[in-house]
């Protein structure tokens, strides 16, 4: 009974998941893919912790991929310049920090990378709120955005 439910639930998220990717903006994918990669290492912290090694390995495993074959890889080097550049190294770099916690089962490392996401992700965020970000925005005739 309960992996029949759970496959239903299962199925249930993934259309949720399908449906909101095929109807996200490219900014709310990027957002998509940090939380995507702070609930695996926010996983991986917890089996790290009940000693759980194989189901550890599998969530640093999964955030490693969603760094580099998804944050990494939506990167325009050209057309972002030294930010792009800059968040190539920073993205490399936690991908480093993420194999080091895994093969020293190290707790630290995964919260330093968990912070590090977290901050990309609040700036990513708070970028995509921005009323500049509007083309051809008039804060004075557009009231509901200058408050927020």
């Amino acid at each position: 009974m309960f992996g029949t439910q759970q496959r239903g639930v299962n199925a249930y998220a993934k259309v949720g998941l399908e449906t909101g990717i095929g109807s996200a903006s490219p900014h709310k994918l990027i957002v998509m893919l940090y939380d995507g990669a702070l609930v695996a290492v926010l996983s991986a912290q917890v089996h790290m912790k009940s000693g759980n090694i194989p189901e550890k390995g599998k969530s640093i495993s999964k955030a490693i991929q969603i760094i580099d074959n998804g944050l990494r890889a939506s990167l325009d080097k050209e057309a972002g310049g030294q930010i792009a550049e800059g968040l190539d190294a920073l993205y490399e770099y936690m991908s480093a920090r993420l194999l080091t916690a895994n093969l020293n089962n190290d707790l630290t490392l995964l919260e330093e990378v968990q912070r590090l996401l977290t901050d990309l992700r609040e700036t990513w965020n708070a970028i995509g709120i921005t009323p500049a970000a509007i083309p051809g925005a008039d804060l004075k005739r557009m009231p509901s955005l200058a408050s927020a």
